[in-house]
Order: structure tokens, then sequence, then C-alpha cells
């Protein structure tokens, strides 16, 4: 009996320690260039050392990727939150977001030539598109066919993580005033069509 109990409780220490390495790969892609995260920064953020964040995952490559996996499930379950149609709700996710990891985003745009982080970058931009089609769909029907690409593409201009960048970061906006404006672009285009 004791022997089944030793097991369970070196099983549960490590899957904890592969919950804690896992979780602090997270928290730092929400702050670093993926290509900036050591290992030995996982290990310090972990507790843990270099030879057990191998033996958990195998590989930095490994480790990367299923938390770059974990970022995009929570990023992909908070944009989803508002009711499609909901703008201010829409534009609210979006700083949200932006609020928390744009300025990791804009340093992975400016380092887009990398190949590591050529995929992300496309991921992401895939993923922007879909969920400005999505949030702002029901507020497509009236318009026409022939201009929807066109007016899609300018609403996921307006929804940018640089349109973010430009009112919060360039122009020095406070997060009200470029939440107003962001969203006063998103009614213009919607109600210019």
């Amino acid at each position: 009996m004791k022997r089944t109990y030793t097991m369970r409780a070196r099983a549960q220490a490590a899957d904890e320690t592969r919950r804690r390495v896992l979780d602090a790969a997270v928290r730092l892609l929400g702050s670093r260039l993926r290509s900036d995260i050591r290992l030995e920064d996982v290990a310090a953020e972990a507790g843990v050392s270099v030879p057990t964040v191998l033996r958990a995952y195998g590989s930095r490559a490994r480790l990367i990727e299923l938390a770059l996996e974990k970022v995009l499930e929570g990023i992909g379950a908070e944009l989803r939150q508002p009711e499609p149609g909901d703008v201010p709700g829409s534009v609210s996710a979006w700083f949200d977001h932006y609020e928390k990891y744009g300025d990791a985003v804009v340093r992975n745009l400016a380092d887009e030539a990398d190949p590591a982080v050529a995929p992300i970058v496309q991921i992401g931009r895939t993923r922007h598109r879909r969920h400005v089609e999505r949030q702002l769909g029901p507020r497509l029907d009236a318009v026409p066919e022939e201009r929807r690409a066109m007016v899609v593409d300018a609403l996921v201009c307006a929804c940018d993580v640089y349109t973010w960048k430009l009112l919060r970061r360039d122009m020095g906006r406070s997060r009200t005033e470029a939440e107003a404006t962001m969203a006063l672009m998103i009614e213009s285009l919607l109600g210019g069509v």
C-alpha cells in the first residue's frame, strides 16, 4: 500500500512541476519575444532546474509550442466573450488583449523575418481577421457583397494592434479615449456602407 501511495505522490508532484513550468512559459510569452525566452528563464520562473524543464517537456521548442497553444486558447476565449455585433464590447475585449499582450505582439511583428517568429505572426493575423469577421459579422449583413471584402479589410485595420499602439503608445491617449476612437472608426466604416 505504501508503494502505491509513494508512486501516486510522485506522479502528482511531477504533474504539478509540469504545470508550473508550462505556466511559467506562458507568463514569459506574454512579455517577451518567443526567441528571447531561454530555458534558464523558464526554470527560474517555475522554481526548478533546467534539467527538470527538459525532463518535463523534452525540448525548448516543445515547451514553447505548448505554451503558445495555451496562450492562444486563453486569448480566443477572452475575445469571444462579447456577443457578435456588440461593437463597444468587442472593442473592450480587443483592448483587454492589447493591454496585456500588445507590446509583445508588436515586438513579434518587428521580428517577423525570424523563421521562428513568422508562423506565430501568421497565426495571429489569421485569428485576428476571423475574430473581426465573427464579432462584426452581424453588422456586415447590410454591406453589398461586392464591397464586403474591402469593408472587412478596413475593419481588420481599424481593430488592429497597430491602431492600439498608435493611440495608446504613440499618441498617449487614455484607454477610454483610445477605445472611443476605435469604436468611432468601426461605426464609421459600418455606417458608411
